[in-house]
């Protein structure tokens, strides 16, 4: 049982980031990392894609760092997790919303000798959404070290501007770290706090939408690592009018800004409400796990 404690979330609200070292189990985690390759290999036990598919192998490099967006219509372990009405809470807990849906999923495999993914703000791709808030819950399914390329942070980034675009996100040429140092040097910030996470298979990061992360290059031959990301939004968001982009937009109906929840279902809110469709679709792989808040 994991307890959410006031000093957790004003820790979350001081640093734009929340480590908690076991969410998940060692049987859960070793039946993710079960589906992985055979996700990257095209097999798809629902029948549906992901909405982003980045690496093939055959064609393309070797050392890039793999991802895939929104798996959770494509495979129901994933969405087993994706889906839970706990990751849900945790985050509505931090955003402070009163509820939380899912805006996407990110699963991550970043090989041996992967490279690195750019210091970002997630929060930069959504704002097309009303209110363009939100809340990530990253999954480490392999023990992270800082040189086998760990997720890390910049403390208290979540207070600064955000920023209109990424200039470059997979292997950037200039640096993984240069537009965040580059942030920073608008923000009077010289020498800005950088956290790398070492946190055992299981364990968890959960950040706010505005906070700088990402990824150095995995300098090991001998360890992969593999994590998912589960990016939720608030239940009451809503679509803008118009600029949902070429991925999103095909879920925005004519005329409507209601975010449909047969692609954007809702994990939890304080009033018990719950995507129906959700029962019947995939197990909820946290039901047994209670998170309190106290």
């Amino acid at each position: 049982m994991i307890k959410l404690t006031t000093l957790d979330i004003n820790k979350f609200n001081n640093d734009g980031f929340l480590v908690i070292p076991q969410l998940i189990d060692a049987d859960l985690v070793a039946r993710l990392i079960a589906r992985i390759e055979p996700l990257f290999s095209g097999e798809f036990e629902t029948g549906i894609y992901p909405d982003e598919w980045y690496w093939r192998p055959g064609l393309s490099l070797p050392d890039v760092t793999r991802e895939m967006c929104n798996v959770w219509k494509s495979d129901l372990t994933i969405a087993s997790v994706v889906l839970s009405a706990e990751i849900g809470r945790l985050s509505a807990t931090l955003a402070g919303w009163n509820g939380a849906r899912i805006g996407q999923d990110s699963l991550w495999w970043k090989p041996a000798g992967g490279k690195e993914v750019a210091l970002h703000q997630d929060a930069t791709y959504i704002k097309y959404i009303d209110p363009p808030e939100m809340i990530t819950c990253w999954i480490a399914l392999d023990d992270t070290s800082a040189d086998a390329g760990t997720i890390e942070y910049v403390r208290g980034s979540h207070k600064w501007r955000l920023l209109d675009r990424v200039a470059e996100f997979h292997a950037p040429t200039g640096g993984y770290r240069a537009q965040m140092l580059q942030a920073a040097a608008e923000m009077g910030i010289s020498n800005p706090e950088i956290v790398q996470v070492e946190i055992p298979a299981g364990g968890c990061v959960f950040h706010h939408g505005n906070a700088w992360h990402g990824s150095g290059k995995n300098t090991r031959t001998d360890k992969v690592r593999r994590s998912l990301g589960v990016h939720t939004l608030s239940s009451e968001a809503k679509f803008r009018p118009t600029g949902a982009g070429y991925i999103y937009g095909r879920y925005q109906r004519v005329g409507d800004t209601t975010m449909d929840e047969s692609f954007f279902p809702i994990l939890w809110t304080k009033n018990g409400d719950r995507t129906p469709f959700l029962a019947d679709y995939c197990k909820d792989a946290l039901a047994k796990s209670r998170v309190l808040v106290g």
